[in-house]
């Protein structure tokens, strides 16, 4: 069943009141009854985080700060444009709650992951994935059987190798999902942590993976970066906090300098969905206990998944394949 949390015309919705789905958007408490073109899902694990718990809490949190951009799409100043107005309008995007999280028993929550984002491209909408912890990106993209490329921001390899019997850790998601036949290529960007050992580097590059430098991002810029990615293939996207440079994400544990601005990534990521087909995002690693009073971190969160949607859905192909 699909509820709709916006209420009637006349109610104002302050970002403090209502139950907090994602924008407001309506809720559906079965994937299996879904009416909607992206299907937002939380993911609240984190027990892939070997040094500092929090993360499972940040489906919430950014839940919550979403409220702020109300309901009915945004204006940008800088393109002078509305961005979402349609979708939210006649109720395209809808909130499906949160994957079912068994404490310490990581390998049925990754097969409710996986399951629930089956579910989700199973009624033809585009899974937005709120961690979380890294670790979730493996089950989130082993749910995809269609041929697609991946693209992974973030400032450590998270290619660690399977020893000691560690094998599901935020470290270890891309060694997993390299190896996946329909993961034709993995593009590994704002790479920079000086905790990503030499073996990392070695392996994924033996594997085939591209490793993008925040000096080649430097070099290139955003959009020459992103012309040297397919064009027009489908892609999925995920996003870890920490590719943002330290001081913009005090609620993050992973932090590391020289990261990207909010300017960088989000003109990488309108560039990408200029330039390619998105098949879904995730958002991974932020942890609302670490954050300061204002939130800012879990509100960085909600902004670029806010952005990132709306460079989406600005898209012709888009407006094409829902009919808009």
């Amino acid at each position: 069943m699909q509820i709709n949390m916006q209420g009637g015309p006349d109610r104002q919705n302050q970002p403090f009141v209502g139950i907090p789905t994602f924008l407001r958007c309506d809720y559906c408490d079965d994937i299996a009854t879904l009416d909607a073109d992206i299907a937002v899902l939380g993911v609240p694990t984190d027990e892939g985080s070997p040094f500092m718990a929090g993360s499972r809490f940040a489906p919430r949190s950014i839940r919550e700060h979403s409220l702020r951009f109300g309901a009915g799409g945004y204006y940008d100043i800088n393109t002078d444009k509305h961005y979402l107005t349609w979708e939210l309008q006649n109720r395209r995007i809808v909130d499906v709650g949160d994957v079912d999280v068994l404490p310490t028993n990581v390998e049925k929550t990754f097969d409710f992951i996986t399951a629930d984002v089956e579910a989700i491209l199973d009624r033809g909408a585009v899974p937005v994935i709120i961690g979380g912890d890294h670790a979730i990106t493996y089950p989130v993209v082993r749910a995809f059987s269609e041929p697609m490329h991946v693209l992974h921001f973030d400032a450590h390899m998270d290619y660690a190798p399977f020893i000691h019997d560690l094998r599901f850790t935020n470290g270890h998601a891309f060694r997993h999902i390299k190896p996946m036949p329909h993961v034709l290529s993995l593009t590994q960007i704002g790479i920079r942590s000086l905790r990503s050992s030499a073996e990392q580097f070695s392996d994924a590059k033996a594997d085939g993976s591209r490793i993008v430098t925040m000096g080649e991002i430097y070099k290139r810029g955003p959009q020459g970066f992103v012309d040297t990615l397919p064009k027009g293939e489908k892609v999925y996207v995920s996003i870890d906090v920490d590719v943002f440079d330290m001081p913009l994400i005090p609620g993050c544990v992973s932090a590391e300098p020289n990261g990207m601005t909010y300017a960088e990534l989000r003109d990488i990521l309108r560039a990408v969905a200029a330039h390619m087909q998105v098949v879904g995002f995730d958002f991974v690693e932020v942890n609302p206990q670490l954050d300061v009073g204002t939130g800012i971190t879990s509100y960085l969160g909600a902004h670029t998944m806010l952005e990132f949607l709306g460079a989406i859905c600005d898209q012709p192909g888009w407006a094409r394949r829902v009919g808009r």
